[in-house]
């Protein structure tokens, strides 16, 4: 699905919402409702284009699911609400999982939309995509080094952090202490980009940050 079919569909499902409102009523009973019929129409929806966009683990998948639950009219209006947000993210360019768009046909891989990014002077985008680049490249990292990518918290597996990570693969030597405060430096600027920190580095730090992380990942391969 390239990047204008996903545009097209976030506002054909913002319409869609639209007329599932459209039938509200009122209850005899309290409270108004909408169309079953059509709810669950924009339900399923709903569910399979955040799944297939960003993943099941990203927040608007979690939150459609959890908040588009019921008929109750204003169940629909907060899914409506969330498939805006997940628009404002799409038309700025800050939409990045392995199931989603960029993984489609409109570039070979992460590093080259974010190349693209920086080329076209989106250096707050790029930055959190060469983040999560890294991220991914370590996770690979430790299962070639049998290390493990999570630990048990309350009885149930948790993924670890990337800076755990990091620090793992370094004390394992599979690569030295010099390449782990490179990536220390490069996930750092990934968690200012990702929390709005934008003022806080350059666009040349995001270019470098490319080239550092493209040459480590040529260096350190799994």
């Amino acid at each position: 699905m390239k990047i204008e079919q996903v545009k097209d569909r976030v506002n054909e499902l913002i319409a869609l919402a639209d007329r599932v409102i459209s039938t509200d009523r009122s209850s005899e009973y309290g409270g108004n409702y909408v169309q079953t019929e059509i709810f669950q129409e924009f339900r399923a929806s709903g569910l399979s284009f955040f799944r297939n966009t960003f993943g099941e683990q990203h927040p608007f998948y979690k939150e459609f699911e959890r908040k588009v639950s019921d008929t109750y009219t204003y169940h629909t209006e907060e899914g409506r609400g969330i498939l805006k947000a997940a628009k404002q993210e799409i038309d700025g360019g800050w939409i990045f999982t392995v199931k989603g768009i960029v993984s489609a046909e409109i570039f070979s891989d992460f590093l080259e939309m974010a190349e693209h990014l920086l080329t076209e002077g989106y250096k707050d985008p790029a930055a959190v995509m060469i983040g999560s680049v890294l991220e991914e490249h370590l996770r690979q990292l430790c299962l070639k080094n049998s290390i493990k990518i999570e630990r048990i918290k309350d009885g149930k597996p948790i993924p670890k952090k990337a800076d755990l990570l990091n620090s793992e693969l370094a004390s394992a030597s599979v690569y030295n202490k010099l390449d782990q405060k490179s990536i220390t430096s490069w996930l750092d600027l990934r968690n200012k980009a990702a929390h709005g920190k934008y003022t806080e580095y350059t666009k040349e730090q995001v270019e470098f940050m490319y080239q550092g992380v493209s040459n480590f990942m040529m260096r350190v391969s799994t």
